[in-house]
């Protein structure tokens, strides 16, 4: 594994960190939070500790802003989103080495949070008007009742984001709330606050009105009650113990919420698979963005049939891997985030070592690369009773399962309160299609890690069980921001008996014409 030292920070960075800081409105600028740079455990920038006051504060004024964005036609909408999605892609280096400092992780994953915000810009400004526009629904008595579905903006969509994506989950989830006409009141993690304040900043000179999205620094145990308090809905992302006391207050406001949560997620290799894909699959399954990734996996199931040449060439690859804090593409895998997660990752392995599980590769902390660098690490013979076992680590480490049968794979699978993001590997498609859907997760890939699924903007994205509630992506990922409006128009004839009409005589004749209505192709 080769060791890369992170270059000092460059004056035109740190004009840029505080320039970014420096959008942040608090009423007491004073009292500061540091922003540590992962690579090297000092300090990278600080930013205003906000205060319940200043989330109320922060929430007048993008509701102040938000009525004429609402009044704004879609199409303008759309085209500021178009702009965004431009300036993405032409600015990424200043944001890419943003990402890198705040969270750590290699450039390489870094850059899929520019490719995710450029396709989640792209595909609700292509299809915002069509899921907003005022539909035609079948009404109560065919052509006598005429019936519209329209969508209004909720008003101030509440967003509160996690460290391990900072650009995607720190606005992705805001963009199609904003492209249907709400304003945004965002709390990204304390410990990666610059790359939303870049991409707000993004957003305004695309075009988007100044203070209609509004970002608040600080922790979420300080500041989460008081922005669901202010927020007409809520899209959180974060641990299930979290997201439980989140839904419990967003219930107590009588305000919706969707939530990613947390996740064990399991990869099932079938007995026809080709190892080799499998292998590859594996190590960006397990250790992109160093395992800090929700819909990661920490599970492997390996047919007896495969188990040794499958466990063999994935300890090699994994042995291979190139771990560096350098700010360009040399390395396959980053340092974990922070102390904490060193703690965890560190503790999961110890506590499994302990108990007789086996190191395959890697097994270490690496200091010599910076403070919070941990090898990806294998392990097999885990079992109940080892932490590891049914505890999300939340970082670079993976057991293999061997099985018997493709039967005892998706029945241990499933064995879990978790179901988030599941994969499959095949040699036929079909067989794989078939296994996916006996999984109990909200995705599954087939021969692909993550991204098949995660990628495809036009599907939904979620949990099942206590993975999560609601989904981001699709028709969904924009609806849930709006509230969905009845408008029916009666003509002629009112739905019930007519004053001429006796209640029997109307209740006859409505039974003949029921009847009636269900032998007609097409009547719903």
């Amino acid at each position: 594994m080769t060791t890369f030292a992170p270059p000092p920070l460059a004056g035109a960075r740190s004009a840029l960190l505080k320039d970014l800081a420096g959008r942040v409105q608090a009423i007491d600028p004073g009292t500061r939070l540091d922003v540590l740079n992962s690579m090297t455990g000092q300090v990278l920038a600080d930013v205003p500790r906000c205060t319940p006051a200043d989330v109320a504060a922060a929430a007048a004024r993008a509701r102040a802003v938000q009525p004429a964005w609402a009044a704004t036609p879609v199409e303008d909408r759309a085209a500021m989103l178009l702009r965004f999605h431009d300036l993405v892609l032409d600015r990424q280096d200043e944001v890419l080495d943003l990402i890198q400092l705040e969270n750590g992780k290699a450039r390489r994953h870094a850059f899929e949070e520019i490719i995710d915000v450029a396709m989640v810009s792209r595909y609700y400004a292509n299809t915002a008007a069509d899921y907003l526009k005022p539909k035609r629904r079948q009404g109560a008595q065919l052509a006598l009742t005429e019936v519209w579905e329209l969508h209004h903006p909720k008003g101030l969509v509440g967003v509160i984001s996690p460290w391990n994506y900072p650009l995607t989950l720190g606005i992705s989830d805001s963009l199609p709330a904003i492209i249907a006409g709400n304003a945004v009141l965002t709390k990204p993690d304390q410990q990666t606050p610059f790359a939303t304040l870049w991409a707000v900043r993004l957003l305004e000179e695309a075009g988007m009105p100044k203070g209609l999205v509004q970002v608040v620094t600080g922790s979420g145990a300080e500041l989460g009650t008081s922005i669901i308090e202010q927020s007409d809905f809520l899209m959180f992302t974060g641990s299930t113990a979290v997201g439980r006391t989140v839904a419990a207050q967003a219930g107590e406001q009588l305000i919706d919420c969707s939530m990613e949560l947390g996740g064990k997620n399991a990869l099932l290799i079938l007995d026809d698979a080709n190892v080799d894909k499998a292998v590859n699959g594996a190590i960006r399954a397990c250790f992109s963005n160093t395992g800090q990734l929700c819909i990661s996996i920490e599970r492997i199931y390996v047919p007896a049939a495969l188990w040794d040449s499958f466990t063999t060439r994935f300890a090699a690859a994994t042995k291979k891997m190139k771990l560096s804090g350098a700010l360009d593409y040399s390395a396959d895998m980053g340092s974990l985030i922070s102390e904490k997660q060193l703690t965890t990752m560190t503790c999961h392995v110890n506590d499994a070592v302990d108990k007789g599980a086996i190191v395959l590769a890697g097994g270490r902390a690496r200091p010599d690369l910076g403070p919070y660098f941990y090898e990806p690490t294998i392990l097999t013979g885990v079992h109940d009773g080892m932490v590891v076992y049914a505890d999300e680590t939340f970082g670079p480490l993976v057991s293999l399962y061997r099985v018997e049968s493709e039967v005892e794979a998706i029945d241990k699978a499933n064995d879990s309160p978790y179901g988030l993001n599941f994969s499959v590997w095949t040699s036929n498609p079909k067989r794989g299609r078939a296994v996916a859907a006996k999984l109990q997760a909200g995705t599954v890939n087939v021969n692909d890690a993550y991204a098949a699924a995660w990628a495809s903007v036009d599907a939904p994205m979620g949990g099942m069980k206590a993975s999560g509630m609601g989904r981001r992506h699709g028709e969904h990922g924009i609806l849930k921001y709006t509230e969905s409006q009845t408008i029916a128009v009666e003509r002629l004839l009112p739905v019930g008996a007519p004053t001429w009409l006796s209640a029997g005589t109307y209740a006859r004749v409505m039974t003949r014409g029921i009847r009636l209505l269900r032998r007609i192709p097409g009547v719903k």
